[in-house]
């Protein structure tokens, strides 16, 4: 069984809403193990917003619970995939491990989705913006899940290599 682990900061958002989507891409495909988990999980509960667009697609992520990115975690991964190029960074410098970007396996390009804080710097005085977002940005994430499971089952992802 290949193990696949998305990665971003808290764990709450994006990595989460990838997790989910994967899953429900995949479908009862069960040669693979899809989880997810954050660089710096601090124990904080999802926004409702979030798990409100997740249920919407048909995922329930009652039960998920934030998990801290370990050795022990990375050791039982065989497809590491970052949703940021700070996180594939942060795991390369303090693991010595490598990591794919999400939008680079999906499509081709090295992206990063991009955290509410990154994409809407005034988010807190700007909810509405950060609101919306938050909601793209899952849609772009979920929507993107069966490019992700087609280029997984044509063998077409590489590992990335960082430049020296």
């Amino acid at each position: 069984m290949t193990s696949i682990l998305f990665v971003c900061t808290g764990n709450i958002f994006r990595s989460v809403v990838a997790e989910y989507a994967l899953k429900a891409a995949l479908g009862r495909e069960e040669r693979y193990r899809v989880g997810s988990a954050g660089i710096a999980a601090i124990p904080q509960p999802m926004h409702p917003l979030i798990d409100a667009r997740l249920r919407e697609k048909g995922a329930d992520p009652s039960h998920h619970v934030q998990r801290r990115l370990t050795e022990a975690l990375l050791d039982s991964t065989d497809l590491l995939v970052a949703m940021g190029l700070d996180h594939r960074e942060f795991i390369h410098r303090r693991f010595g491990r490598e990591a794919l970007l999400f939008n680079q396996i999906c499509y081709g390009v090295e992206d990063s989705v991009l955290d509410i804080h990154e994409a809407v710097p005034d988010f807190a005085r700007n909810l509405d913006a950060a609101l919306a977002y938050a909601a793209r940005a899952i849609d772009h994430i979920w929507d993107s899940a069966p490019l992700f499971v087609e280029h997984l089952e044509a063998g077409r992802i590489v590992a990335w290599a960082p430049s020296e």
